[in-house]
């Protein structure tokens, strides 16, 4: 299964369509230092630094997946909310690149905000754009946490598959057990540097986290977000109102803050994943990111989807490169 992905950030989606057993084509990027963080962690991905509008996929026709996370500031409740109106509203784009590639299927992610009812009726024009172009697609409103996340994380995905490939897609909808709590994520972390108090904190910190902001390059730094987010990692023994260098030492005392690593983990990366760039850079590509285990349920759905509708038509005797559709 191959994929192509757009405004991919520091790699939380495409990490977990990698787990899902996509390989990456191709991954555009615009930042500078998200696109390090790519190569650092996967030197044979082929990582486009550029702005998505200067993309053409008409090179990538047999490709199975487009996939991405288009920005989140048209939509998201934190902003003005101007939707289709903000430049930065990259969901024309990302159709300009289905009508270029036709994929099999189509992966796009943003924030709960899209799902106000403000935006239905753009919802309802995307959806119908696809649908015009063959495909068969739904939105869908999905919580981190239910996807082994110990965070609460609501997200909207769209997803569209060819008509041949859309009745065998089911989405996965998560665990049925509940996630695990930011102490037992970040216990072994915040104990590395020997703090005394780490496993009496572990047991305290018995609940998911709030929603991790990285914010935009204008608005937001190295913090955990809004007054009301400060406050609900505050129950959780949290100092919420700057990131740390390092874990707390030996003897350390009181509220512990959080280190880019240790955000990472919440937001679902694997231990190893690493962010380049200093602090407030490197948190804002956690805090941005879509979590990878969310991705790779979702994934691991849409391959068996494509792979169950191949199946299918090789049955029925179906020659891919006499039928192939072109538009």
């Amino acid at each position: 299964m191959r994929s192509i992905e757009i405004c991919a950030g520091a790699g939380g989606q495409a990490l977990g369509l990698e787990q899902a057993g996509f390989e990456h084509i191709a991954l555009i990027e615009i930042d500078k230092d998200a696109c390090n963080t790519l190569r650092y962690n996967r030197p044979n991905w082929n990582v486009i630094e550029d702005d998505v509008k200067h993309f053409s996929a008409k090179d990538y026709a047999d490709i199975d997946l487009l996939a991405g996370g288009v920005p989140c500031p048209p939509f998201s409740i934190a902003g003005k909310q101007l939707g289709q109106n903000d430049e930065r509203d990259l969901f024309p784009e990302a159709l300009r690149l289905v009508r270029e590639c036709f994929p099999k299927a189509v992966m796009l992610e943003n924030v709960k905000g899209l799902f106000d009812a403000k935006f239905e009726q753009y919802r309802e024009n995307i959806k119908a754009e696809l649908e015009d172009m063959g495909y068969r697609c739904t939105w869908k409103q999905v919580q981190a946490s239910h996807y082994g996340v110990a965070q609460l994380r609501p997200r909207t995905v769209l997803i569209a598959l060819k008509a041949e490939y859309a009745s065998y897609f089911t989405m996965p909808f998560g665990k049925v057990a509940p996630p695990p709590t930011v102490g037992d994520v970040l216990y072994e972390e915040m104990a590395s540097n020997g703090w005394k108090g780490a496993k009496k904190w572990a047991k305290h910190a018995n609940d998911i986290a709030p929603t991790l902001v990285g914010g935009s390059k204008k608005h937001g730094g190295a913090d955990l977000g809004p007054t009301r987010a400060k406050q609900a990692w505050a129950k959780l023994g949290v100092n919420g109102h700057v990131l740390a260098e390092i874990p707390p030492d030996k003897d350390f005392m009181g509220d512990p803050k959080l280190t880019v690593k240790m955000a990472s983990l919440i937001q679902g990366f694997p231990p190893e994943w690493i962010f380049v760039g200093k602090k407030t850079p490197a948190y804002r590509q956690v805090g941005n990111a879509f979590p990878p285990p969310v991705a790779k349920a979702i994934g691991i759905a849409i391959r068996k989807a494509i792979i169950e509708g191949q199946n299918t038509l090789e049955d029925l005797g179906y020659d891919k490169k006499k039928a192939r559709r072109t538009r």
